[in-house]
């Protein structure tokens, strides 16, 4: 098997099965990762002395991930690369419509493109990787205990109209069967999601009253990332579910219907028994009845298998050995799995914006968001938590920005106006008039533009500048420049000495005396007119 990091929730998945009892095969089998990797997580927990009678913290399932992980894996055999390379090649062999024996394949391999590696190499390397596997005799298995087992399935029923966009779709329903009593539970559905899984699900444990310890499910996309026959790997945002709910999944292998044969032969029986011929107002019309067919129709009949009254059973037998139902429905996260952190420090989920420290900008991380919260990973390391934000929406850390920087990606005004004051009194109040207008953002460019003049030439002088602007109420920056660039320009001629003096500004251009500007002429003036 080629090999896999596990992540925080990976790892989480191992230990809570060691705490719960199981063994480093079972664990190995159930969940997909190798039972040497099971081996050093659980003689990591066993060595740092972690309780197993509760659920373990993030912390210490970080420590165990850290101190596991520093370790170098093998890299995978010469023999085991060798046959990875004539991968496409034993692909169409096995995936003929008469595939040819794997034996006849190390032959053609062999003999015709120069392979060296044995056939045992072949034989796993087509198991773990291809899915390949023998045909086996089928055999009736027995039931499992009372309350250990679900069996669940979507089954298509028909046509119903929703009533929330007007059109005919298609109806599903989720299938809950308990494999030792046959009760079981029929929750309709135009959605096979896996927000619509979960809820289903603990629609049937309300239904119960009681919560079976294990599920067997479908390899529907909605629970199962990876279909592969060995080593399926869950959806993780329905592994959340299940280890919230502290229960354990073992999806049936693909195209194998054997695997759950207690709920596949139930779905036309669902059908036919409960959704053909009639009429429903609607989908909670529809759900309704559902339920009222699985409790006294489905529920009270003799089954054909048992000879037993499931419901009977259930009660009798089976409700007592189950886990207590839960109180509400699950929150069910959504998880990015691979979310670039883009230049301006935001990653980008269900159409909404998160900052992110700057030294993961560039890095790729993956994030869980519920209802709540929106939590941000790097490996198996939580970097950022955020408030869920509506689609368009954006939450931004100042510190996540360099320093310096937040401010102008904020486009803080009131910031931009303080960082004025601090350069003088006049030239606070001239950004305040620059920036006061109804829409401040569209001349910040202007007030970063006046900060920068008190770097070029001076705090003093453009504090005299904004103290002449004021007066005269001219609230442009352009023009503050000019006057600068005027005041700073070095004179000509013989006082060319003087250059490198702070020289007095320019007296208004169309200055002229007081007595231009008398209204009435001096009395003695006019006696001697």
């Amino acid at each position: 098997m080629t090999y896999r990091e596990l992540t925080m929730i990976d790892v989480r998945e191992v230990l809570r099965r060691w705490a719960a009892g199981q063994g480093d095969r079972q664990i190995d089998r159930d969940t997909g990762v190798d039972r040497k990797t099971v081996v050093r997580y659980r003689a990591v927990a066993e060595q740092l002395g972690l309780p197993r009678d509760r659920a373990l913290t993030d912390d210490e399932v970080h420590e165990v991930a850290q101190r596991v992980q520093a370790r170098p894996l093998r890299d995978a055999t010469a023999e085991w690369q060798e046959v990875a390379g004539h991968k496409e090649r034993i692909e169409e062999w096995l995936g003929r419509k008469r595939p040819l024996r794997l034996k006849k394949i190390h032959v053609l391999l062999k003999r015709d493109h120069g392979l060296e590696a044995s056939y045992d190499t072949l034989r796993r390397y087509a198991i773990q990787e291809l899915g390949w596997r023998k045909k086996a005799l089928t055999v009736r298995l027995e039931d499992p205990p009372a309350g250990q087992e679900a069996q669940v399935d979507f089954g298509r029923m028909g046509h119903l109209l929703d009533e929330a966009t007007g059109r005919i779709r298609v109806l599903w329903a989720l299938i809950v069967t308990l494999s030792f009593s046959r009760y079981q539970f029929a929750w309709p559905t135009f959605r096979q999601t896996t927000e619509a899984i979960c809820e289903g699900l603990d629609r049937a444990w309300w239904f119960f009253g009681a919560m079976a310890k294990g599920i067997l499910p479908d390899n529907t996309p909605g629970i199962v990332k990876d279909p592969d026959a060995l080593n399926p790997i869950l959806v993780p945002s329905f592994l959340d579910y299940v280890q919230a709910r502290d229960i354990f999944v073992d999806p049936a292998r693909i195209r194998s219907p054997r695997d759950k044969a207690r709920v596949e032969n139930q779905v036309p029986y669902v059908r036919e028994s409960w959704f053909d011929g009639e009429t429903f107002q609607g989908l909670e019309d529809a759900r309704r009845s559902a339920e009222y067919w699985c409790r006294e129709t489905a529920g009270g009949r003799v089954h054909g298998t048992t000879r037993q009254v499931p419901r009977e059973v259930f009660a009798a037998v089976e409700k007592a050995a189950m886990l207590r139902a839960p109180s509400e429905l699950y929150d069910v996260p959504v998880w990015a799995e691979r979310a670039k952190v883009h230049p301006d420090h935001h990653i980008q989920l269900l159409q909404a914006l998160y900052s992110v420290p700057t030294r993961y900008v560039g890095k790729e991380v993956r994030a869980r968001a519920d209802k709540q919260l929106v939590k941000i990973y790097q490996g198996t390391e939580l970097i950022k938590v955020h408030p869920r934000q509506p689609r368009g929406g954006r939450s931004t850390d100042p510190n996540d920005y360099p320093t310096g920087k937040a401010t102008y990606a904020l486009r803080s005004v009131d910031a931009l106006v303080v960082r004025a004051r601090e350069k003088g009194t006049h030239i606070g109040q001239y950004a305040e008039q620059l920036l006061g207008g109804p829409l401040p953002w569209t001349r910040m460019r202007q007030a970063y533009a006046l900060l920068r003049l008190c770097d070029k030439y001076g705090e003093g002088r453009v504090e005299a500048v904004c103290q002449s602007a004021l007066a005269f109420d001219v609230v442009d920056v352009t023009r503050i420049t000019r006057r600068l660039k005027l005041a700073a320009k070095p004179p000509v001629g013989p006082s060319d000495s003087c250059s490198g003096k702070i020289l007095p500004l320019p007296a208004p251009r169309f200055a002229r005396p007081d007595e231009h500007f008398a209204t009435q002429k001096d009395s003695k003036k006019q006696e001697g007119s």
